[in-house]
């Protein structure tokens, strides 16, 4: 089974659960934006940008091998900032409120599928693991 395989089931499996409290084939458009959003810088620049608000082992543990830390909406407002959240909610139709959520909620969990053994899979294949797992999961 291949990575984008592995994250589609656990992440569908997380899904159908009844763990997920948000739009997530939404949420699914809103990280693949900022992750693919020349600002961020990808995933390394995503975590750079946590690392660089005091909230680096937080964003760790998404990539290492043990349990994913949770992080709080506040926590996420803090990271990406309120007027990128305000500009990322307008272009996908959402409340800040509600991206912030979303991606408390699901960030974890998609950077945890994104570095298996605790490596990042290369930028330019996140993008397309993102779309394949929100095509797999949400039609």
């Amino acid at each position: 089974m291949g990575l984008f395989d592995s994250i589609v089931g656990q992440e569908g499996a997380a899904l159908s659960s009844g763990q997920s409290q948000t739009n997530n084939g939404g949420m699914m458009d809103v990280i693949t934006h900022l992750i693919n959003d020349p600002a961020t810088g990808g995933v390394q620049g995503l975590l750079k940008s946590f690392k660089d608000k005091g909230l680096g082992d937080i964003a760790a543990s998404w990539v290492g091998s043990g349990p994913n830390q949770p992080i709080t909406v506040a926590q996420i407002q803090q990271v990406i900032g309120a007027d990128r959240l305000a500009s990322i909610s307008q272009k996908f139709g959402l409340s800040p409120d509600t991206v912030a959520a979303g991606l408390a909620e699901m960030l974890p969990h998609v950077i945890d599928h994104l570095s298996p053994n605790g490596q990042l899979t290369a930028d330019h294949l996140v993008e397309q693991g993102i779309s394949l797992l929100k095509t797999k999961l949400f039609g």
